[in-house]
């Protein structure tokens, strides 16, 4: 007879902050980690994965653990440069990753970090960033929401512009929840060329 093995709770624990924070909860941890917890979580019932099936086919149930303002920071930017680089695809990404990076990146860092000063530390933990950037010429880079309410925080986008008698641009803004997303917040612009650029993600 096969015996089952059962971890120790605080081990558990341990094990769900873990796989949470290097994945920035893009990965639900097993079910047999957070079972129990979810069971004595009585807000689990109040949320339902309709909420946020635009962020991911899975439901992030809400954990009980605490992500510092730098190290939310730290996995904030690093995936936030690995969807842009994801936005720009093979053929834009060459040509245009060295202006992205010292010019709208920064600036891209800046609002994440007033993101993580201006939200409470301990909601932290439920912040993620959307994934599978929008390719052909829709504007979407990602998204950074809350996973138990599925509700948007900030948009990351970049619009190619282009003005009359002049080439091509693509124009890197956001929009924030504070103004229910109309507002249109620049981070900058980058020269394209003369020729129209090929789809995002080609």
């Amino acid at each position: 007879m096969e015996r089952k093995t059962v971890l120790p709770k605080w081990l558990k624990k341990s094990l769900v902050v873990l796989i949470t924070a290097l994945t920035f909860g893009t990965v639900s941890p097993p079910a047999y980690l957070t079972i129990d917890d979810q069971k004595d979580d009585s807000s689990f019932g109040d949320v339902t994965s309709k909420e946020y099936n635009s962020h991911s086919n899975e439901f992030i149930a809400p954990f009980e653990q605490r992500v510092s303002k730098d190290s939310f920071l730290s996995l904030a930017t690093e995936q936030a440069e690995q969807q842009s680089f994801a936005k720009f695809g093979s053929r834009i990404g060459p040509k245009i990753q060295d202006e992205f990076k010292d010019v709208i990146f920064p600036k891209m860092e800046l609002v994440l970090q007033d993101l993580a000063e201006q939200h409470p530390e301990e909601d932290l933990s439920n912040l993620t960033i959307s994934e599978n950037p929008t390719g052909g010429d829709s504007e979407k880079i990602f998204h950074i929401y809350h996973a138990v309410t599925g509700k948007d925080l900030i948009r990351f986008h970049v619009r190619k512009d282009h003005p009359p008698l002049d080439g091509y641009y693509f124009n890197f803004h956001y929009h924030t929840y504070h103004d229910d997303f109309h507002g249109h917040h620049a981070l900058g612009s980058i020269y394209w060329a003369k020729n129209t650029p090929p789809k995002w993600l080609s």
